[in-house]
């Protein structure tokens, strides 16, 4: 967002207005924003329903080359649209029983890191930042000497699908790329949750989130970083959630 500010405003007010897309000394008309402002307002908020009610489409979404070079196919969880997604929060947690057989058929089990995508809340958050943080996690989890498992999407995903992951593959640690609920800073913006080991009876206080995944926030080569550094407190602790110890993440 561009704001102009008034010329004889301090330097201060514009240090502010630099570090920060939030809309802060955005500037007023009489009691009403600027009309520049509220049409920026107006389009990220058009921005963040796009984003939403957005399909997943394969290629469409993350480039046909790169779904060739990763192999990367599509399933699905119990939710049969995107209407019934967001209505039914519990149906994006579980896979339909094609998708338990196609994971299963098609994904190495036991594998120590095994990475997933979600469309979630954004697919512009998807096809935003997983081409660049997909590749970095998985070679640096190679340098690491841990295996990895196939790489597959999931439509109409929530967090909760983890569980099910975990009880058709076994890996030791899930790591799920998902679309965070957009904002009106960002319709881009995604999270990593990972979990070691989940099950059935894993909730969120099981799970670490890194998130804020994007350009204006943890760009994807430092939320890498990040990710690496949790996975590995979780191989030496073998737990997650708010019982692991974790060290300083930042790169």
């Amino acid at each position: 967002m561009t704001v102009e500010l008034a010329p004889q405003w301090p330097d201060a007010l514009r240090r502010i207005r630099e570090r920060t897309p939030a809309r802060v000394i955005a500037g007023r008309a009489g009691s009403s924003y600027r009309t520049g402002s509220q049409l920026e307002l107006r389009e990220a908020h058009a921005a963040a329903v796009d984003a939403v009610h957005d399909e997943l489409e394969l290629d469409a979404t993350l480039g046909a080359e790169f779904c060739r070079e990763w192999k990367l196919f599509e399933v699905s969880t119990l939710a049969s649209s995107k209407a019934e997604f967001l209505l039914r929060p519990d149906l994006g947690r579980r896979f339909t029983d094609e998708a338990r057989a196609t994971v299963a058929d098609r994904c190495p089990k036991n594998v120590d890191v095994q990475i997933a995508i979600g469309d979630g809340l954004s697919v512009a958050a998807i096809a935003a930042q997983v081409p660049e943080l997909l590749p970095l996690l998985a070679s640096r989890a190679r340098e690491k000497g841990w295996s990895v498992g196939q790489t597959f999407v999931i439509r109409h995903c929530r967090v909760g699908v983890m569980n099910e992951i975990s009880e058709v593959l076994a890996p030791k640690i899930v790591v799920l790329l998902i679309g965070e609920r957009p904002g009106l800073a960002t319709a881009e913006s995604l999270s990593a949750y990972l979990g070691f080991r989940p099950n059935s009876g894993h909730t969120d206080a099981d799970r670490n989130l890194i998130s804020n995944i994007h350009a204006r926030g943890t760009p994807p080569r430092e939320a890498a970083t990040r990710i690496i550094g949790m996975i590995s407190a979780m191989m030496s602790q073998e737990l997650s959630g708010t019982k692991l110890k974790t060290p300083s993440l930042q790169p």
